[in-house]
């Protein structure tokens, strides 16, 4: 299985952490959502998600976010 990092400008909390974690849970392609940080602006998941919905579904929550390759 495929280890994927998002970079996530915006999060700045817990709450933001949870509703991050919740709104990829639900995306296609993302098998687990291994972590979500605020302090390192990131999240981690396994799977294969459209970097494109990712970018779009966090856009819709309000924080900004693109599919990293390292």
């Amino acid at each position: 299985m495929e280890t994927v990092r998002i970079h996530i400008e915006g999060m700045s909390c817990g709450h933001c952490e949870a509703s991050v974690r919740e709104a990829l849970e639900t995306l296609p392609g993302i098998e687990r959502v291994v972590s979500v940080s605020a302090e390192r602006g990131e999240a981690v998941v396994d799977g294969r998600p459209d970097p494109a919905l990712v970018a779009q579904r966090l856009e819709e929550i309000g924080f900004t976010g693109m599919v990293t390759d390292d």
